[in-house]
């Protein structure tokens, strides 16, 4: 997930704004207790997802994987006031967690939490979105942006994690690498769409910024 030598990196992170301490206390118990703790997206990429939320001020937030909750709180704190947040997530067993953590933030009220298939759920919200993070199951990436594009106000950002896959993404594709096939069809699609205008940022496993038009 590193492009860059180690210690250009360690820089990188030095000279970026601190990470909360509620934030540092998730991370720590998401690596003791939590399988795949690389899935969180951590201090670095946290303060980016902070920022673009904070230059953003949205009232509406769609989450697509919440996994242990770090990014949620991350985008919550550019939330407007009486702003909302929906993350949506498969995994029953990480809700209490999560729920742990959102009520000792200061957005506990704002994040509504989903337990299911996005897929199942995004059609039911009667909602339309100023901000949307995709961090969830890599074969479905272009099956949500489908569902979320006419969800997705004006001038609304959708951000999504993982684009560059390890570098996968510009290797020779293996026939059963479905996640590798699903991202290569997302990036193009992300490019092609003229609804939408988009930058691909090669920060840690690669970030892309659309902004619908």
């Amino acid at each position: 997930m590193h492009f860059i030598p180690e210690e250009l990196d360690n820089y990188i992170v030095k000279h970026t704004e601190n990470e909360p301490e509620l934030l540092q206390q998730l991370s720590r118990e998401t690596f003791q207790k939590v399988l795949q703790p690389r899935m969180l997206s951590g201090h670095y990429q946290g303060r980016i997802l902070s920022l673009i939320s904070k230059i953003i001020q949205p009232n509406t937030i769609l989450e697509i994987g919440t996994y242990t909750g770090y990014s949620a709180l991350c985008l919550a704190e550019g939330l407007q006031k009486g702003g909302c947040i929906h993350t949506i997530d498969v995994n029953e067993e990480l809700y209490d967690f999560q729920r742990k953590y959102f009520d000792r933030s200061a957005f506990g009220d704002q994040i509504h939490q989903h337990l299911g298939d996005a897929q199942n759920i995004i059609p039911n919200l009667n909602l339309k979105f100023d901000l949307v993070f995709i961090d969830a199951d890599k074969e479905d990436y272009p099956k949500y942006f489908n569902l979320i594009i006419d969800k997705l106000n004006s001038g609304g950002i959708i951000i999504s994690d993982n684009v560059l896959w390890s570098g996968k993404v510009i290797e020779p594709l293996e026939e059963d690498d479905l996640a590798t096939k699903a991202l290569l069809e997302y990036n193009k699609l992300l490019k092609d769409d003229l609804r939408i205008e988009t930058v691909l940022l090669p920060i840690r496993d690669g970030l892309t910024i659309s902004r619908k038009k």
